[in-house]
């Protein structure tokens, strides 16, 4: 037998729930403010009783790290964030599912902290979610382990005068790798989630595949997520419409079908990246401006704050547009030109072919337009010719290969030309 202890606080309110659990049963508990008795039930069936925000809180923080239940084929654990997507992805899981919610790191210094996917507000949403329909519902903290694993990737990327895009590595890696282990804990067969992407068979095995809904598409977020990892998967929103799913929301009564959408690059929490990175160690010392034949142009007040492609904030007066092309961190210099000096035509990545392709569109930038490109395997990854140019290609952000709406490739720009 085993005793854990939940706590939750909110100002001077406290909430204390202690079990004590043998196997996967709770055989004695200390709760107040639940809306049942725990003593008897399965941790699967502890997890579904609702109660009052801070004894629900308590309740899943002392459930997160002991929770399992007992295989069933019905089963599907849904990934969670407290908006209408994931609400409907549960919603078409069945009565078997199980919610999971990932409690990330944000930064408590941005200026829209709770509406960040992963923050306490949204945890208790996809709670209530969850209780609303009679479903369990668990939380996983995973502060330390994002703020490790995503967030400080993110400021050494900047500080190497890359431009890394911590989302693609959060889906493709981190986040799916800790709920596809909660799955196989929650006894499910599969994990679902609210994304808009698609699975197909595509050369004899699953892959990855854009959205029905072109503006909601996430496959490019998703691209490097392990194609073996696939057959465990679930993307039900992947073939309807944004529309369509507000409407399912609407239809059902959930609370979730008008929550506003939540943001990119969570755990900025509404803030500039830049204002972000000014905050967790990037030091704002004034360095050069200069053109592509070493001429100094004017000043700026860190290399990492440019990115190739962006004009606004160069502070330099010009007969023609300048933009960022490059930075420079050994000597904080940022190298500006024209938009012809930002065209690349040759661009070598560190990640994967999932099939072997000799041609692809390839996606280089989450806003950009895929362009036409011949493609060649490389030790650590591929290299890429393009037959139009692409403007701002930046070192570190994802490279993604369609063939049609398939991904067929995925990796990091380590270098463009």
């Amino acid at each position: 037998m085993i005793e854990v202890v939940g706590d939750s606080a909110r100002g001077a309110d406290l909430a204390l729930v202690r079990l004590r659990v043998r196997g996967d049963r709770v055989v004695d508990c200390d709760a107040d403010g639940l809306a049942a008795p725990l003593r008897g039930l399965t941790l699967l069936e502890a997890a579904a009783v609702p109660g009052e925000t801070l004894a629900a809180d308590a309740l899943a923080n002392a459930l997160g790290g002991i929770f399992r239940a007992r295989a069933s084929p019905a089963r599907v654990a849904v990934a969670m964030s407290g908006g209408v997507d994931s609400a409907v992805a549960l919603l078409r899981a069945g009565p078997d599912a199980v919610g999971v919610t990932l409690r990330l790191w944000v930064d408590p210094a941005g200026p829209a902290s709770e509406r960040a996917c992963c923050s306490p507000e949204s945890v208790i949403a996809a709670r209530e979610t969850c209780h609303d329909l009679g479903r369990p519902h668990v939380t996983l903290d995973l502060r330390d382990e994002f703020r490790r694993g995503v967030v400080a990737p993110f400021v050494r990327g900047y500080a190497r005068g890359e431009t890394p895009n911590p989302c693609v590595r959060c889906n493709g890696a981190f986040r799916f790798a800790v709920l596809l282990a909660f799955a196989r804990r929650a006894g499910a067969a599969r994990l679902a989630t609210g994304h808009y992407a698609r699975i197909v068979e595509h050369r004899g095995r699953l892959l990855l595949a854009r959205a029905r809904d072109a503006d909601k598409d996430q496959s490019y977020m998703l691209a490097r997520l392990d194609p073996r990892h696939l057959e465990r998967l679930a993307f039900p929103l992947g073939e309807q419409l944004k529309e369509e799913t507000r409407a399912q929301a609407a239809a059902t009564g959930l609370a979730a079908a008008t929550r506003a959408e939540s943001q990119e690059a969570c755990f900025l929490a509404g803030d500039d990246y830049r204002a972000f990175l000014a905050r967790h160690g990037l030091h704002a010392d004034e360095g050069p401006l200069v053109d592509e034949r070493g001429r100094e142009l004017g000043r700026h007040g860190g290399y990492w704050r440019f990115t190739p492609g962006q004009r606004r904030g160069l502070g330099i007066s010009a007969p023609e547009p300048l933009y960022a092309l490059r930075s420079e961190p050994r000597t904080n210099t940022v190298v500006v030109g024209s938009r012809e000096a930002l065209a690349r035509r040759r661009v070598a990545a560190r990640g994967r072919l999932y099939v072997d392709v000799a041609r692809a569109e390839a996606k280089l930038r989450y806003r950009s337009p895929a362009v036409p490109a011949r493609v060649s395997r490389t030790a650590r990854g591929f290299r890429l010719e393009l037959e139009q140019p692409a403007y701002a290609v930046a070192p570190g952000q994802a490279a993604v290969l369609y063939d049609g709406d398939v991904v067929v490739g995925s990796g990091l720009v380590s270098s463009a030309a």
